[in-house]
């Protein structure tokens, strides 16, 4: 005959632990179970902008190429075109598939959230540039379309992201750059204006962003060969591969350069222990929230500025700036651009005030 007191003790365990596991929302089970139709959500929304991006592009998708754009294997590439294709998003004729018009109304959605908020977190942030698109990818699947909405009207109904990529309208129109090309197809000694560097993949973003370049900035190609292109921008020489140039998009423009494109003066990493020097501009590349505090910190042109301390690793370097000392990383202090005598400050404001 069993003992009532254990008998009992184990009934209550065995509720104790279904409750834990299928308590409705908040069980074990149901947390699992979300996140695993989350993830099922994430895969199908990032293969219809695959599936999108390849029209785009005039390209046909196929089971590898979104194997690799997903980091699935193929057979789970298969299982997420069979479940767009329950969903009526895409149309399948054979090996080929098309997105359906609920499909690209959908991928359009997603594409719009995605850049939406990376001109958030360019603007309104202060995260690194190289951040953004990962940061953007995660959220743009958390967002609802009202929250996009709201953003959208927060931040002005922007028409381009910080990386010159259009952000689709809310009826699934797009402003595309007219007469647009890629830089390692503009003809030699033609001025051109950077409209759009793409973020992917990753690692090529990187290393242009690392060579200064930037949306907005003017450029000059002076030798192009299978090897390489060399180009003026920012008042830089820079030589990149022809595969990474063609992830700069241009637009050719008339007349002379803008010299205002360029920073005068010498970044304020080179300023030396116990030297003055007066800070002329902020560079484009540093925006939004980031800006707006440097500002704040009272980083004017005219500003003066004097080394502090170096830290014992040499980043951060403190400087004093209006009776205050304000500690700056050397990515931000490379972007600001200073002179080191008064006399030549006077002459570099005077050409800016003859270029206005």
């Amino acid at each position: 005959m069993s003992d009532p007191l254990l008998s009992l003790v184990t009934a209550a365990a065995l509720i104790t632990t279904g409750m834990f596991v299928f308590w409705p929302e908040r069980g074990i089970y149901w947390q699992f179970e979300r996140a695993r139709q989350m993830t099922e959500r994430v895969l199908r929304e990032d293969a219809l902008k695959h599936i999108q991006n390849c029209e785009v592009q005039g390209e046909q998708p196929s089971l590898k190429s979104l194997a690799g754009a997903l980091n699935i294997s193929t057979n789970q590439a298969a299982d997420v075109i069979s479940s767009l294709h329950s969903h009526e998003l895409i149309s399948i004729q054979g090996t080929e598939f098309h997105l359906t018009p609920d499909g690209r109304d959908y991928a359009l959605r997603i594409i719009r959230a995605h850049r939406i908020y990376e001109r958030y977190l360019a603007e309104e942030t202060g995260f690194d540039e190289v951040e953004w698109h990962t940061r953007a990818h995660r959220h743009e699947h958390q967002l609802s379309p009202e929250d996009v909405e709201r953003l959208a009207h927060r931040l002005g109904n922007p028409i381009h992201d910080p990386h010159g990529a259009p952000i689709p309208a809310a009826d699934g129109s797009m402003a595309y750059y007219e007469n647009c090309t890629e830089l390692n197809q503009l003809p030699l000694d033609t001025l051109a204006r950077i409209v759009h560097m793409k973020d992917e993949p990753e690692a090529i973003y990187a290393q242009l962003v690392a060579e200064g370049l930037h949306i907005g900035q003017e450029v000059r190609l002076v030798e192009s060969s299978p090897q390489r292109l060399r180009f003026w921008a920012g008042g830089n020489e820079h030589v990149l591969a022809p595969i990474l140039a063609a992830n700069i998009a241009v637009i050719p423009i008339t007349g002379e350069p803008n010299k205002t494109d360029e920073s005068p003066g010498q970044p304020l990493t080179n300023l030396k222990p116990g030297e003055d020097v007066q800070m002329v501009a902020i560079s484009p590349r540093i925006r939004g929230a980031e800006r707006r505090r440097l500002m704040d910190l009272g980083l004017l042109p005219g500003t003066t500025i004097k080394v502090e301390m170096e830290s014992a690793g040499g980043n951060p370097i403190a400087y004093r700036i209006r009776g205050a000392v304000i500690a700056l990383r050397k990515s931000q202090a490379e972007l600001i651009s200073v002179c080191p005598e008064v006399d030549e400050c006077h002459d570099l404001d005077m050409q800016l005030e003859e270029q206005r």
